[in-house]
């Protein structure tokens, strides 16, 4: 069965932004990138958020950016491959190889999951995220660990939710002093 996923940069104190919403701590460089790169090669779809989805659109045009890396132009190419769903109550349209959730976020990961499609089920957006993981239904969280405190913001984990213990699958820590986590939910 497909494993869902949450991956995403995060500060040393939690937070995937900070309190006045600037996240420029987790611009990547080309060694990062390419990580990201192949973590998502093995995701077959990406289950994302309203804010996250129109942040997302620039990588659905972004192969006629003459000034992208041939890295970043390959992130492209499976980014704009890659089917998406997006949880939204106020678009009425999607654009690209994306469609809008038609059930609650519950349903849709059951209806993925049970699905015979290769890859991960990737879920982005630390609100989405969050209700997924109130739910239950992260199987893997991948936070990419910055060596920066930003002292408040948006978290990367759920607040106030029950403790769920985790089994360390991989670390691995990058040139940029950027660590690469996998945990893995133990049930």
């Amino acid at each position: 069965m497909r494993r869902v996923t949450y991956s995403m940069g995060v500060s040393l104190d939690g937070y995937i932004v900070g309190p006045d919403g600037d996240f420029s701590w987790t611009e990547p460089d080309e060694e990062l990138f390419r990580f990201v790169t192949d973590e998502v090669r093995g995701v077959g779809t990406h289950v994302l958020g309203r804010r996250l989805y129109e942040t997302m659109l620039y990588w659905e045009t972004a192969d006629r950016d003459q000034s992208l890396s041939g890295t970043m132009l390959e992130w492209a190419a499976i980014w704009k491959r890659l089917p998406k769903v997006v949880f939204s109550t106020s678009l009425s349209s999607v654009q690209g190889n994306s469609r809008l959730a038609t059930r609650s976020l519950a349903d849709e990961l059951a209806w993925l999951k049970a699905q015979p499609r290769e890859g991960d089920i990737a879920v982005g957006g630390a609100t989405l995220a969050t209700a997924a993981a109130a739910l239950g239904l992260i199987d893997e969280y991948r936070p990419r660990l910055y060596p920066v405190l930003v002292g408040g913001g948006t978290p990367f984990f759920p607040r106030g939710q029950r403790q769920v213990d985790l089994e360390l699958v991989e670390a691995r820590t990058l040139s940029s002093r950027v660590v690469c986590l996998r945990y893995r939910v133990r049930r």
